[in-house]
């Protein structure tokens, strides 16, 4: 998930910028929908699961310090949740509701969504990004830790 988001912070936005805002509305519009689909559900939630199953073993297991690694990862990654879900979904939404950019005729009503939208979304989505490295980040020193474990 951090790869996603940070390809977003460093490429998608960034090449949008200076798109007309007809085009921005249109491809944000196209990638919110292209993007809800079960594999990337499926990623999505199952990252979450799969870091609450890792952390719940270790400590069952008698390893406290990798499990605490685990959970603050799953702290990180409930925190992107919260950030996509107050935040993003909403914006994103609100986008959808706003109907093809091709039939919004006047070009203020699509600068005005733009304007509500962009900043904002771009915001979150760095919070995303950053929440998952740290996430990342944890999960990959707990992996040595339990590498030297064994």
């Amino acid at each position: 998930m951090a790869g996603l988001y940070f390809a977003f912070d460093v490429g998608v936005m960034p090449g949008l910028e200076g798109s007309d805002d007809r085009t921005f509305v249109t491809v944000m519009q196209d990638v919110n929908r292209a993007i809800e689909n079960g594999l990337f559900g499926l990623v999505f939630v199952g990252a979450f699961l799969a870091t609450g199953v890792a952390a719940t073993l270790h400590h069952r297991i008698g390893h406290h310090r990798i499990a605490r690694l685990v959970w603050a990862a799953l702290g990180c990654y409930s925190g992107m949740l919260l950030v996509t879900t107050r935040v993003n979904i909403p914006l994103n939404t609100r986008l959808a509701r706003a109907g093809p950019a091709s039939t919004t005729a006047r070009p203020e009503d699509l600068r005005d969504l733009r304007e509500r939208f962009e900043r904002p979304w771009r915001n979150a989505n760095t919070a995303r990004t950053v929440l998952c490295s740290i996430a990342f980040g944890l999960l990959c020193r707990a992996l040595v830790l339990h590498g030297r474990a064994r």
